[in-house]
């Protein structure tokens, strides 16, 4: 029988605004959107670490993070 002993995914994802607006209002969507992403992790109690996060010249902000997978444990891939 087999189980999983841990495990998590690593993602690349992209804020952006879809209608490709680079005005002060349309980054500003994009900084909320990424923090009620961040809130919406931590709400749910899932383990994550962001690697890298960039903001683009566009206002674009693009996150390299590793979270935990469902509520599989995560061993030492968090530390």
């Amino acid at each position: 029988m087999k189980r999983i002993k841990a495990a998590c995914i690593t993602q690349t994802l992209c804020f952006s605004n879809h209608d490709g607006e680079t005005t002060e209002y349309a980054k500003k969507a994009v900084v909320q959107e990424y923090e009620k992403y961040k809130e919406q992790l931590d709400k749910s109690g899932a383990k994550y670490k962001i690697l890298s996060e960039k903001t683009n010249e566009d206002g674009s902000i693009v996150i390299e993070i590793k979270k935990q997978y469902n509520s599989s444990p995560v061993g030492e891939y968090l530390n």
